[in-house]
C-alpha cells in the first residue's frame, strides 16, 4: 500500500510457545531487547509444567511505564480459520471496515462468537489489495488466555507464528508453499496457493500421524485445486515448495510429486527461534496488524497493571510510613533513656548545686555589704577633705545603701558660689582610679535670714559581687 509504518517505543519483548492447543507440554519463552526498530535475543528459556514461567522475563513493572515491554503469545494454528480476501486497494482502516462486512462470508461460526484480526499483504495490482483473515472462536481464545493468566502471564498480541513464516518466504513464481508442523500427535500443514503475483488460498490441513498422511495431504490440495479452477485462478499445475530439511522431504516427496507431476521443491524452514525473533522485530516495527487478543481483555489488562502499580505504590508508602513510625518510636525511647539517666544525673547533683546557690548568695551579701562598707568611708573622706571651711555639714545620711543625701549651712550668700564648687568637685572625686559617685544632683539651697541652708543627693558608684 506504501504506507510507511513508524517505529515503536519497545524496549522489550517476550515470546511464549505454550505447545499443542496450550496443552501441557513444555512452553519455551524467548526475551529480546529492542531498539531502533531491530531485536536481539537476550535469553530462551524452556519451562516444564508445573514450573512457573520466570516472573522477571514477564512480569510487568513500573520500569515499563518508561520501558515499554511486549508479552507475545503464539496461539495454537490449529485453533483457527484462516481466508484469503481481494479487496480494492483502500487505506487500512477502511480495508478493516470492508472485511467486517463480509465477515458472515468469511467465518465458518456465527460472527458473534468469533474473535478475528487481519494481515495484509503487499498489493498484487494497483487496485486490488489481498488480506489475510485470522478467525478463531471466541471460547477457545479466551480458554487459551485463562490458562496463560493461570501462568502469570498476560499478553499484548495473539499470534499465530506460520503466518510470520509466510510473510518471510519470497514468492517468485506460480505454485504452492506448503509448512509442515507438529501439533501434538498430529501433522499440521499451512498450505498457500500463489497465482498471478498474488496468494489466492490460504488452508491449515490437519493430518493424522499415520503413514498414508502424504495421500491425505494431496487430497486436501485436490479439493482445494478444483475450487481454484472454479474461480479461475488456478488454471495449470505448478510445482510444490515444501519448507523442511531432507527428512521432510522424504516424507512429503512421493505422494506431493505423483500429484503435481514435478519434482518437489525443497525450502529452507525458520526455526521457532528465527520465528520468535520475527514476530518480535515485526512488534518493534509495528508491520503486523494481526492480533487475535480481544480488545477487552487488553483494556482489562491494562487497567489491572495500573491498579497493581496503584497497590505497590500505596503499599510501598505504608511500608515506608510503618518504618517511620517504628524509627519514631525507638528514636522516642532512645530520648527517654537519655533524659531519665539525665535526671539521674541531676538529681544526684541537686544538692550540691543547691548548697552552692546559697552560698554564692551569702558571699554576695558580704561581698556587698563590704563594698558598701568601703563606698560609705570613701564618699565620707571626699566630702570631708572637699567640703570648704565656710560651709558646714549638719547632716550625712546613707539610704538603701546607695543614695547619700547631704545637708548643711552657709553664714551668708556670699558661700553660693562655694556650694556648687563643691558639688562639681564631688562629682569628679575618684577612689582607686574609679569614680566615687555615680550621680550628684544639683544643689538646693534656702534663705534663712543672714544664713542660707543647703542639701543635695548623690549615689554612691559600687561595684556588685559577679
Amino acid at each position: 500500500m506504501g504506507e510507511r509504518v513508524k517505529k515503536s517505543n519497545l524496549h522489550s519483548c517476550n515470546v511464549l510457545d505454550v505447545g499443542a492447543s496450550g496443552g501441557l507440554e513444555a512452553k519455551q519463552i524467548w526475551r529480546f531487547s529492542a531498539g531502533n526498530g531491530e531485536v536481539s535475543l537476550t535469553a530462551e528459556q524452556r519451562v516444564v509444567p508445573p514450573e512457573p514461567l520466570p516472573a522477571k522475563l514477564v512480569a510487568k513493572d513500573w520500569r515499563t511505564l518508561w520501558q515499554r515491554k511486549l508479552n507475545i503469545a503464539w496461539f495454537p494454528a490449529d485453533q483457527v480459520f484462516l481466508r484469503v480476501a481481494h479487496l480494492p486497494a483502500a487505506d487500512r482502516g477502511e480495508l478493516l471496515a470492508m472485511v467486517e462486512l463480509q465477515l458472515e462470508k468469511l467465518s465458518p461460526l456465527p460472527v458473534t462468537q468469533i474473535v478475528w484480526s487481519v494481515e495484509f499483504l503487499p498489493q498484487h495490482a494497483e487496485n486490488m489489495q489481498t488480506v489475510i483473515v485470522v478467525i478463531a472462536a471466541r471460547a477457545v481464545v479466551e480458554e487459551f488466555l485463562g490458562k496463560l493468566e493461570g501462568d502469570g502471564y498476560q499478553p499484548d498480541r495473539l499470534e499465530i507464528p506460520q503466518l510470520h513464516e509466510l510473510l518471510a518466504t519470497r514468492f517468485e513464481e506460480n505454485g504452492i508453499w506448503i509448512y509442515p508442523s507438529r501439533e501434538g500427535t498430529r501433522n499440521l500443514c499451512l498450505v498457500a496457493w500463489w497465482y498471478g503475483g498474488a496468494l489466492q488460498q490460504l488452508q491449515l490441513v490437519h493430518l493424522p500421524e499415520s503413514p498414508n498422511r502424504g495421500a491425505l495431504l494431496v487430497e486436501q490440495l485436490t479439493k482445494a485445486a478444483w475450487a481454484g479452477e472454479m474461480e479461475g485462478w488456478f488454471t495449470v499445475q505448478t510445482r510444490c515448495h515444501v519448507a523442511g530439511d531432507e527428512a521432510a522431504l522424504a516424507r512429503w516427496e512421493p505422494a506431493l510429486s505423483q500429484w503435481a507431476g514435478h519434482k518437489v521443491t525443497l525450502v529452507d524452514p525458520l526455526s521457532k527461534t528465527a520465528l520468535a525473533e520475527l514476530a518480535a522485530r515485526l512488534a518493534a516495527r509495528n508491520e503486523s496488524p494481526a492480533n487475535l487478543l480481544p480488545a477487552e481483555h487488553a483494556a482489562r489488562y491494562q487497567q489491572r497493571f495500573i491498579d497493581r502499580l496503584w497497590m505497590s505504590g500505596l503499599g510501598a508508602v505504608i511500608a515506608a510510613y510503618v518504618v517511620g513510625v517504628i524509627i519514631y518510636f525507638a528514636a522516642l525511647q532512645v530520648i527517654k533513656f537519655q533524659k531519665y539517666s539525665l535526671d539521674k544525673q541531676v538529681a544526684s547533683v541537686s544538692d550540691s548545686y543547691t548548697n552552692a546557690v546559697k552560698l554564692k548568695e551569702r558571699v554576695e551579701v558580704l561581698q556587698n555589704q563590704l563594698n558598701l562598707k568601703y563606698a560609705a568611708l570613701d564618699s565620707l573622706r571626699a566630702v570631708s577633705e572637699l567640703l570648704p571651711p565656710d560651709l558646714t555639714l549638719t547632716e550625712f545620711a546613707l539610704q538603701r545603701g546607695q543614695e547619700l543625701r547631704l545637708q548643711g549651712t552657709a553664714p551668708s550668700q556670699d558661700q553660693v558660689n562655694q556650694l556648687f564648687d563643691y558639688n562639681a568637685a564631688l562629682r569628679k572625686v575618684t577612689a582607686n582610679g574609679e569614680l566615687v559617685f555615680s550621680k550628684v544632683e544639683q544643689p538646693i539651697y534656702d534663705t534663712r535670714g543672714q544664713t542660707i541652708a543647703w542639701r543635695f543627693n548623690s549615689e554612691l558608684k559600687r561595684a556588685e559581687t559577679q
